[in-house]
């Protein structure tokens, strides 16, 4: 959520940052603006009467103090008509409060003046590039085959179980999924991470804390329980961003314990809502799927140095496994909705020809903060400021799999494994039943 103090100072300024959006918030904005100073309007007022009750209220004494009982009478009039008109007064400014949230929860985050402006994906510019794509003496296939081949995933039981666009990776499959897990999770926990096991259902307002509600509803997946006639809506996780970031909703924390780093691995559950026709072989875009997340809570100076880092620690995984990738930076168009700047890694498919992304590191400024109400004082008696937020995928397992199938596999059909997976995994490469 964006400070309505800094939309309401430079409307202008915001308007043009929204813009290079490239999509129609300028209306939104309009629309907020309008309603904070109808709001703002509506407060005075009530303000305005609660300071004659109040006055009133103490004259009213002084008036019966001098036996005017006259202007006492007159004074308990006035409190009686302003107490009887204040309860809608304030049921409406109550109904405001709510109505400027709601607009104001729509309304993306300010692209940082650092993010490059563009369109789509198109305008991404290469910030780097990792190992370069290896050669293959045959033609490479693509990981869904390969898996095939070797017997480690069988996308038909997984539909059996659960339909399309989810996966059942057993054997050495399972093992593969099961060691990259562990391996990101004890490189991130070295580099000073902290490793948490969160929940994987959370209540509606966690997922409004980082942008999910109300925007991307239709992705979520969730359960609804209803005892009596009590009803309790809970939601599974997209991304374990979504727990690990709101550890620090409705806290003060100690600017001294800044910044908090915490990574997870679980399982992510997205509908991939408009994604008919995409990228429906294999383990790219599935509903359930792993994911091993990266979060920083930091002070506000800091944000934007800690998403360098952030993405070198993501980056670190790809190298350390020898995979090809590179970094991009997404441009204004193309950023997710809770951002001000975000990084992408992109992992080389040699059946594809092309990048795929792998990894989004973002820095989210005091967007989801706000939404959380997620502070810190910077000294005992300070005033309490928002914390920045930032995540990214440290990274995704399933796609990481993929990648190793890919770029790993051997004219026999086997797949050779990344040197550092080895000793965990037990084996050198995964072979030809």
């Amino acid at each position: 959520m964006n400070d309505l103090g800094s939309l309401r100072r430079d409307p202008a300024k915001a308007r043009a940052a929204l813009a290079k959006r490239h999509a129609c918030w300028g209306p939104a904005l309009d629309s907020l603006l309008k309603l904070d100073e109808a709001h703002r309007a509506l407060l005075k007022e009530v303000e305005d009467m609660r300071s004659k009750r109040n006055a009133a209220s103490q004259e009213i004494g002084k008036a019966k103090a001098a036996k005017d009982e006259a202007k006492a009478a007159a004074l308990m009039a006035e409190v009686g008509r302003l107490k009887s008109e204040m309860p809608q007064k304030e049921k409406l400014l109550s109904e405001s409060e709510k109505t400027i949230r709601a607009a104001a929860l729509d309304l993306p985050n300010l692209p940082h003046e650092s993010a490059p402006a563009g369109r789509d994906e198109n305008d991404n510019p290469v910030v780097r590039s990792g190992r370069a794509p290896g050669r293959f003496d045959f033609r490479p296939l693509d990981h869904q085959t390969v898996a095939e081949k070797l017997g480690i995933l069988d996308l038909a039981a997984a539909a059996k179980l659960s339909g399309s666009r989810f996966a059942l990776w057993k054997g050495s499959g399972a093992r593969l999924i099961r060691t990259l897990g562990a391996f990101l999770l004890d490189r991130h926990a070295r580099s000073g991470y902290l490793e948490v096991a969160p929940p994987c259902l959370v209540r509606p307002e966690v997922m409004e804390g980082t942008g999910q509600l109300p925007k991307f509803e239709a992705d979520m997946y969730k359960t609804v329980n209803t005892e009596g006639d009590k009803t309790t809506t809970m939601y599974l996780i997209s991304t374990s961003e979504i727990s690990l970031t709101n550890l620090v909703r409705e806290e003060i924390l100690s600017g001294e314990k800044l910044p908090l780093k915490m990574t997870a691995f679980t399982p992510c559950f997205r509908q991939e809502a408009g994604s008919y026709g995409k990228d429906v072989r294999g383990v790219i875009r599935n509903h359930q799927f792993d994911k091993v997340e990266l979060v920083w809570i930091t002070r506000p100076e800091d944000s934007l140095s800690s998403l360098e880092q952030l993405v070198r620690d993501a980056e670190g995984v790809l190298e350390a496994l020898e995979l090809p990738y590179r970094v991009i930076q997404l441009c204004t168009g193309d950023m997710g909705f809770s951002a001000q700047k975000t990084y992408d890694l992109e992992v080389w498919m040699p059946s594809e020809g092309k990048y795929r992304e792998i990894s989004s590191c973002s820095d989210c400024s005091d967007f989801q903060a706000r939404r959380m109400n997620a502070r810190f004082r910077r000294e005992a008696k300070a005033a309490p400021e928002f914390v920045h937020t930032l995540n990214g995928s440290g990274v995704a397992v399933g796609r990481l799999a993929a990648a190793i199938l890919e770029n790993g596999q051997q004219a026999d059909g086997s797949v050779l494994l990344p040197k550092a997976l080895v000793p965990c995994f037990g084996a050198e490469r995964i072979a030809v039943p």
